[in-house]
């Protein structure tokens, strides 16, 4: 079976979205929502809709790791609450955990944005290019991959901030797979502090990790 861990906090406006995407696959899936305290009723909601609930300290990093430790399937996706699966990521999906040579693999899928223009299609290619070239696909992403491989990785780490990236850096660039499916996410950021500006912005906070600033700092630049 596969588990879904979605890290939540204050996500009531997009969960159901994201949940149905994976639960209306047809898959036998069970989806786990690892809130960080919200105010918005995410946790009423996450169970209404079908969801297993945990409550953690607020930490993307911890939520995923609480999430996995109670995940019972033999294999695990990690799912942000405001991205959408593509119609056929459950094939893609099947595909790549029937394959005999994905034990010690994680997959990624296509970074999409709910939005058009220019801008958007700029993003995504340049992530295109550094998940493939560099095997740094973010979060927004989704990750799949086998219960066992991620114990022997050791897990998301405990941070508030770059724990994808801290955790795909583990797993190593020629350990990842890109999936043919998408994962269209939500572009509210982008739309609200502008695309250069975002795109700006997002690379600073890569470089300042790659320099060796704490997380709990970039976190201050990141909102």
């Amino acid at each position: 079976m596969l588990s879904i861990i979605i890290p939540t906090l204050n996500a009531a406006q997009r969960l159901p979205a994201t949940v149905t995407s994976v639960i209306d696959s047809g898959m036998p899936v069970e989806v786990l929502v690892v809130d960080g305290g919200s105010t918005d009723g995410t946790e009423e909601l996450a169970e209404k809709l079908g969801a297993r609930v945990f409550t953690t300290l607020p930490g993307r990093g911890g939520q995923l790791s609480a999430g996995a430790e109670a995940a019972t399937g033999e294999w695990l996706m990690f799912l942000h609450a405001d991205t959408i699966l593509g119609p056929n990521w459950a094939k893609t999906a099947t595909d790549f955990m029937m394959s005999s040579e994905t034990a010690n693999k994680a997959g990624y899928f296509n970074f999409r944005l709910d939005d058009d223009g220019p801008w958007v299609t700029r993003l995504e290619r340049i992530v295109a290019w550094r998940s493939r070239a560099l095997g740094l696909p973010y979060g927004d992403q989704s990750l799949l991959m086998g219960q066992k491989f991620y114990r022997q990785l050791g897990g998301f780490r405990s941070l508030p901030l770059m724990e994808d990236v801290e955790f795909v850096r583990r797993i190593g660039r020629r350990n990842l797979v890109a999936l043919e499916a998408d994962a269209v996410t939500s572009a509210d950021r982008y739309r609200r502090n502008g695309y250069p500006q975002r795109m700006a912005r997002n690379g600073f906070c890569l470089a300042l990790y790659f320099l060796g600033v704490p997380s709990r700092i970039i976190a201050k630049v990141y909102p």
